[in-house]
């Protein structure tokens, strides 16, 4: 028979009886349900909008601690729709996003900072057109919920925005189009728990 001291039986129940930490979960993004859109002065007369189609990637959410969180976000550079299949073939040109030599624009964070009791400003790399700067986008935490349809499936979601300069990423003739050169981005995104 084996005895424990009081202090070795009260350490041991303490362990047995604490709540488990609560590890980040894993989302990955609905392309479906997931607008990355934008808008740009056009010489003043109004603001040029565009979005992409094409959106994936994984979202590792701590709730108990987002500064610990996560997220990496793909996009299809040729998903871009303004709204007109000639100004996209233009975006799409060496001028611009250039298609062929990037075919992806992608996001990576590098660190959260908390706001608000659903707010952060999450700190990442954009990578477009062969370029890579840190970027701030201002994000609010939705909701979550299971599907009303589907119990066992969990969805989360986010709106995010963030302002950046198409120049700092070469695309040096936006002003000479009358574009920006200051794009405002909006990103609506859903993700499903895995």
């Amino acid at each position: 028979m084996t005895y424990f001291s009081r202090s070795t039986l009260a350490a041991a129940l303490l362990i047995a009886t604490a709540p488990l930490a609560q590890a980040a979960d894993v989302y990955l993004v609905h392309e479906d349900h997931t607008w990355v859109t934008f808008s740009v002065s056009h010489a003043g007369w109004a603001n040029a909008r565009g979005m992409f189609r094409a959106v994936s990637g994984d979202i590792s959410f701590d709730k108990d601690d987002v500064t610990k969180s996560s997220v990496s976000v793909v996009i299809a550079s040729d998903s871009l729709d303004t709204n007109s299949e000639q100004r996209d073939r233009d975006m799409g040109g060496a001028d611009f996003l250039n298609f062929v030599e990037f075919p992806e624009i992608t996001f990576d964070s590098t660190r959260i900072e908390k706001t608000g009791e659903r707010t952060a400003v999450v700190y990442g790399d954009l990578t477009m057109i062969g370029v890579s700067k840190e970027v701030a986008l201002d994000v609010v935490w939705n909701n979550e919920m299971p599907l009303p349809w589907d119990a066992s499936t969990v969805k989360t979601g986010f709106s995010a925005t963030a302002s950046i300069d198409g120049t700092d990423f070469g695309m040096n003739q936006l002003v000479a189009f009358g574009l920006g050169p200051k794009i405002d981005v909006e990103i609506d995104l859903e993700a499903l728990r895995q």
